[in-house]
């Protein structure tokens, strides 16, 4: 059983280890970009590792690893996946 918490946050809000489901985009002008790089509405993220000092987020997501700027992680919206739930 999968636990959805029906808020939405920032990508950028999350901590290392947590998992979110991709609900959104916030700039029209990342979207290509974004949905190039696997980052589809309905895929389930990883956070694997943040940077200190606003560096870069590293997030597992389609089966690879992927490293976004703050800025980036900002425009993506995610719904938080309980961690226990979901393997």
């Amino acid at each position: 059983m999968v636990i959805i918490f029906n808020m939405n946050y920032k990508l950028s809000e999350l901590r290392a280890g947590q998992k979110g489901i991709i609900v959104n985009f916030s700039k029209s002008e990342l979207l290509l970009k974004l949905l190039e790089m696997g980052c589809i509405p309905g895929e389930v993220i990883t956070i694997e590792q943040v940077a200190p000092l606003s560096g870069p987020i590293s997030i597992s997501v389609s089966g690879y690893l992927l490293s976004l700027r703050k800025t980036e992680a900002e425009q993506i919206y995610v719904e938080i996946v309980d961690n226990h739930s979901v393997k």
